[in-house]
């Protein structure tokens, strides 16, 4: 029987197990950098660094609302197919409430017809819809005036029906809003509708007018001096509340506990990130490797950006409560280095307990012969 030599038969088994030599999780920041040529790399290296957060506020600062929606300024309400209007002729109580005291007020409401007119007695129909109540209340007057002297008119909506604002996405009470005679703006549309804090993508408001999308970060715009307060709802506007539900960030490497968080806000810190997951792990993480990766998705057409954090940096607190994260992002915790080396030890002792027993039958045999 010819014996392989001790030597090369556990080299042998090392090499087979050469991934056990892997000391974990870690990101090398010379790895990175070591590429051909800066065409050829795929990712690009940024230390986060008080310098580029101040570059990030200067283009936060930037956000503005488009012009257009700052111009629009909701006129008198005009009234609409089936609305439900309550047409008072003081001193005239057969004219005001015709099924008698005994019934309610909604009973005697005069609703518009799906043509925009209405009948009232003596003067027939009336073409109501697109008359402001004022407009309305005269030409009443006035055509009554041939049969009641000096008549007295007033005219109030009862139930606003006619114009609407759809509201969808992540809010609690999603559907419509109605137009009523009372400016409504975009924050008072928003609060009417409520936020749901769980699903909610507050940096994605959508707001379509008249076929055109204006696309508005509300949580920056509410958070900073801004003109959002100036804007004012329009009949037919449609309100989206993005989701966040396919919109994550991803936590990973020596942290308490890995995973995928929702991305709620435009505002999401690092240091937010962080102390969701528990942080990172005090017994194995290396302060000096904590990465924030981006543009994982599209890493096939652009760069991927890599941003280090040095958290061992007496600064690192205030540097990471300020850089915002964006979703899609990868937080990654690398480890520390003693924790590397108990990597390697623990995952070295089943290979040399495997050469130890080849050793001992490799013996074994020799001294039978």
């Amino acid at each position: 029987m010819t014996l392989i030599p001790r030597a090369a038969l556990g080299a042998s088994i090392l090499l087979l197990q050469a991934c056990v030599f892997s000391p974990g999780m870690h990101m090398d920041k010379n790895d990175l950098m070591s590429q051909d040529s800066a065409e050829s790399s795929m990712v690009e290296l940024v230390e986060i660094t008080p310098k580029l957060l101040a570059q990030d506020q200067t283009a936060a600062r930037r956000l503005t609302i488009p012009q257009e929606l700052l111009n629009f300024q909701p006129e008198n309400y005009r009234i609409g197919a089936n609305d439900a209007l309550f047409i008072t002729v003081w001193d005239h109580p057969e004219l005001t409430v015709p099924g008698g005291n005994q019934q309610t007020d909604a009973a005697n409401a005069r609703i518009v017809r799906d043509d925009g007119t209405l009948f009232y007695p003596f003067i027939g129909n009336v073409q109501v819809a697109g008359l402001t109540l004022e407009e309305l209340r005269e030409i009443i007057a006035s055509r009554l005036a041939r049969f009641i002297e000096q008549p007295q008119v007033d005219v109030n909506v009862m139930e606003y029906n006619s114009q609407k604002i759809i509201v969808s996405g992540a809010f609690q009470n999603p559907g419509y809003l109605p137009v009523n005679a009372q400016q409504l703006t975009l924050l008072q549309a928003v609060g009417l509708a409520g936020i749901d804090p769980e699903r909610a993508d507050l940096s994605s408001l959508k707001l379509t007018r008249e076929g055109r999308t204006y696309e508005l970060d509300y949580d920056r715009l509410t958070s900073m001096p801004s003109e959002i307060g100036n804007v004012y709802m329009r009949a037919g506007d449609k309100l989206h509340l993005g989701l966040n539900d396919n919109r994550k960030i991803f936590v990973m490497g020596e942290v308490k506990t890995p995973r995928a968080l929702p991305y709620r806000t435009s505002r999401m810190s690092l240091s937010e990130v962080l102390a969701t997951v528990g942080g990172p792990s005090p017994e194995t993480s290396s302060g000096r490797e904590v990465y924030v990766i981006r543009g994982v998705e599209n890493i096939e057409t652009e760069k991927a950006t890599v941003f280090q954090l040095d958290a061992k940096s007496p600064a690192s607190f205030i540097l990471a409560e300020r850089f915002e994260m964006q979703p899609q992002d990868v937080v990654f915790v690398g480890a520390a280095g003693i924790t590397r080396w108990n990597r390697f030890i623990s995952q070295l002792f089943p290979s040399a307990n495997i050469f130890r027993t080849t050793l001992e039958i490799d013996e074994d045999m020799t001294n039978r012969n």
